[in-house]
């Protein structure tokens, strides 16, 4: 009998470490797929499709921003929109340090150093043009560092994107010659500012100031949708939005001029 059990025992046996042998494999496999999905760079890129219109909407928004909430504060509290620049980029690491919302937290570091050379230019350097672009280009270098290295990828590009919307805009105000009434807009009182925005609006309606709105329309557009055809990817969202939407704060100013 004790021969018998001992022969039942050593059949099952292989059959155990099978089943265990199955086990690890099963794990390592687990563990493997784990790994990769951590150390891939491009696998977090790829999300839904409403994740990413999410983005998109995002940095329409945050670029027109600006416009209707930093302009009031800037013109009347330099110093207070300077230092809500601390402010953005503290929530934003605080964002980022969260996995649920690292995208976004990534998007509002971008947009911090839009805010940050709006408030300094608007703030102390409205009167001349020429200022514009240094100004605003303040965060490229910090901007293309972090690319080479592969991070802040959507809010780098992001403000990429707002920053060749501004170049664009500026080209074309020293195009059609807009920039004499830029520096008289901004010196005088503000009655006299809707004589000012009208006698531009004649030099943007003239057949040169049209042909040259029309390209520019065309390269926003272009540049801004190109990006966005067949990629699902958080950056190119970011950077899209924020180069259409400049055709949106365009159309505001001329708007504005135009109701004046």
């Amino acid at each position: 009998m004790i021969n018998n059990t001992l022969s039942s025992y050593a059949a099952s046996t292989p059959s155990i470490n099978t089943e265990l042998d199955l086990a690890d494999t099963g794990q390592k496999s687990v563990r493997q797929l784990e790994s990769t999905l951590s150390f891939s760079p491009s696998l977090p890129l790829s999300i839904s499709g409403r994740q990413t219109w999410l983005v998109f909407a995002a940095a329409v928004f945050l670029v027109s921003v600006p416009v209707f909430i930093e302009a009031p504060i800037v013109r009347s509290l330099p110093s207070l929109s300077l230092a809500l620049t601390a402010f953005w980029v503290w929530l934003s690491f605080t964002l980022m340090s969260r996995p649920a919302t690292y995208v976004w937290g990534d998007l509002l570091l971008g947009f911090s150093w839009s805010w940050l050379a709006g408030a300094i230019y608007w703030g102390w350097l409205r009167w001349e043009p020429a200022w514009h672009l240094p100004v605003e280009s303040i965060g490229l270098p910090f901007a293309c560092w972090c690319l080479f290295k592969n991070w802040g990828k959507v809010g780098n590009w992001f403000y990429l994107g707002s920053l060749l919307g501004t170049v664009l805009t500026d080209i074309y105000f020293y195009t059609v010659d807009l920039m004499p009434y830029w520096r008289q807009i901004m010196r005088v009182d503000a009655e006299l500012a809707p004589q000012i925005l009208q006698n531009a609006l004649i030099q943007v309606q003239t057949p040169w100031g049209q042909s040259w709105a029309i390209i520019l329309a065309l390269v926003l557009l272009t540049v801004g949708i190109l990006p966005l055809l067949g990629r699902k990817q958080r950056h190119w969202y970011a950077f899209g939005g924020a180069v259409l939407s400049t055709i949106l704060v365009d159309s505001l100013f001329l708007l504005a001029a135009i109701a004046a």
